[in-house]
């Protein structure tokens, strides 16, 4: 099947609503009816604002990037994005075509979003 990659790119200690923006990124999808996501920590990273986030031993505070992914239908990628404009979020994304599918199983079998 075909679908859509999202994968949203949030500083490790940003909030949002007072909670952790990719915990709350996927609590938010996972109530939207989405069947998956994860998060991702990077090691080191930079964004638009060109400054470097590296991880330290010593340091206390996460100030490295986080990926949060979800590989979805169009239409549960329109929502979801649509959502975040809502919350009048800015957050940096990705949206890519895949082909989304389960080894051993055909997606017919799988029971269907809500």
């Amino acid at each position: 099947m075909q679908g859509i990659y999202l994968r949203f790119y949030v500083q490790e200690s940003s909030r949002h609503h007072g909670k952790l923006t990719y915990e709350w990124l996927l609590e938010q999808a996972r109530a939207l009816g989405i069947k998956g996501g994860s998060a991702f920590r990077a090691i080191a990273g930079f964004g638009r604002h060109g400054r470097l986030h590296e991880e330290h031993f010593f340091e206390l505070a996460g100030d490295v990037p986080v990926q949060v992914g979800f590989a979805v239908k169009e239409v549960d990628a329109e929502r979801l994005l649509e959502f975040l404009a809502n919350e009048q979020l800015n957050i940096f994304y990705l949206r890519l075509p895949v082909e989304i599918g389960v080894t051993g199983k055909v997606l017919a079998d799988l029971p269907p979003n809500p």
